[in-house]
């Protein structure tokens, strides 16, 4: 019988484990890495303080200063609010005609389900397919005041933002938001001039972002809502790090925490579900959540290393070398006595037995082996 010479190239279980461990912290280092570069801007917006592009209280003037009216207007005189049709519930109508009353000089449109359809399928057809798709409701209320401002300008406001002062100050910026908390801006109060192109680019990335997430609450706010809103204003800026189109930030005691800011709120009716409290309850328990998800993601990773450590081991048994096919002479007592260099490779499992040798066995090794040599 031949016998087969094991290969050099064959690597040892050793050095297999070597290059199995390179492996495996190349491949988690390539998922992280991953990981990290998709939620990159995310990461951003919990250190971003928008302090850079604040409307500061220094620029505004008091709500009788005599010289608001001969500030440059940018932003046209026009005020966008949406609802499903044209009654308006009782419980915002305060809040409505506050903004009515200290604007009779502003042009107001209230966009109905109706009659936003109508805009989107004659202005932008191609995000119709898009816009009614939208499994919510409010992904529709969200996206069209994108739209509204990129093609018309003006101010955006929630129905339940009251007005508490003439907003002229605020035509005076090309285009504006509010600071939210905990981070990036909010989509309820915003103005800007028509064609802007933060806006543009809010428009243009809606369909790439109209994802499912599971919970409702993460889904509209990712896909339309103010995360949406606020991941995009970050990449706005790092692409237009010293642009005068950049957009103003209007902070929180301008907006309605002072005497003389802006807006004041009034209740709203809500569309976040069970859902939402789960996520600002996660909110809340951030600090523990985050140490709860390294240490799973560690214990994760260990068994993963683990297992794929067993494998690599039951693979180098596999691909171990197979020693020379050894026929042994004929141990028989009738036979003629006989004398050749002999040396066995058998496989180690405990205490030897030559009586279970003759010269019908082939013996093969594996890691695990003893050499014997005798003269016979």
């Amino acid at each position: 019988m031949k016998s087969r010479v094991p290969s050099s190239a064959t690597l040892s279980p050793a050095a297999s484990m070597r290059r199995g461990l390179l492996f495996f912290i190349l491949v988690n280092a390539l998922i992280i890495t991953t990981l990290v570069r998709n939620v990159f801007t995310l990461l951003t917006l919990l250190v971003e303080d928008a302090s850079a592009d604040a409307i500061h209280l220094a620029d505004l003037p008091s709500h009788d200063a005599s010289w608001i009216e001969t500030r440059p207007q940018l932003i046209p005189k026009i005020i966008h609010q949406t609802y499903r049709n044209e009654s308006i519930p009782a419980h915002w109508k305060e809040a409505h005609r506050s903004c009515v009353d200290w604007h009779p000089d502003y042009e107001y449109i209230l966009w109905t389900d109706d009659r936003a359809r109508a805009f989107i399928a004659k202005e932008y057809p191609w995000f119709l397919d898009t816009f009614d798709g939208y499994p919510y409701p409010i992904q529709r209320a969200d996206s069209i005041r994108y739209f509204i401002l990129a093609h018309y300008g003006g101010t955006y406001l929630d129905l339940d933002d009251g007005c508490n002062r003439r907003l002229d100050p605020l035509l005076a910026y090309p285009a504006w938001v509010r600071r939210t908390v905990p981070t990036g801006i909010s989509n309820d109060a915003m103005g800007a001039i028509p064609h802007h192109p933060f806006f543009l680019r809010a428009i243009e990335s809606l369909q790439s972002y109209d994802k499912s997430w599971v919970l409702p609450y993460i889904t509209v706010m990712y896909s339309t809502g103010p995360l949406f809103l606020s991941v995009i204003w970050k990449e706005y800026m790092r692409s237009r790090p010293n642009s005068a189109a950049r957009v103003r930030v209007l902070m929180p005691t301008e907006y309605n925490k002072s005497p003389w800011c802006f807006f004041t709120r009034h209740r709203g009716n809500s569309w976040h579900g069970k859902d939402a409290q789960l996520i600002f309850w996660m909110g809340k328990h951030w600090v523990l959540l985050t140490v709860l998800g390294f240490t799973l993601a560690g214990i994760v990773g260990y068994c993963l290393w683990r297992v794929y450590a067993k494998l690599l081991h039951v693979g180098a048994q596999y691909r171990s070398p197979t020693p020379p096919a050894v026929c042994l002479p004929n141990l028989s007592p009738s036979s003629s006595p006989q004398r050749c260099p002999l040396r066995i490779i058998i496989p180690f499992r405990g205490r030897m037995d030559s009586k279970k040798l003759d010269e019908e066995n082939v013996i093969i090794g594996d890691p695990f082996f003893q050499v014997l040599d005798r003269k016979y």
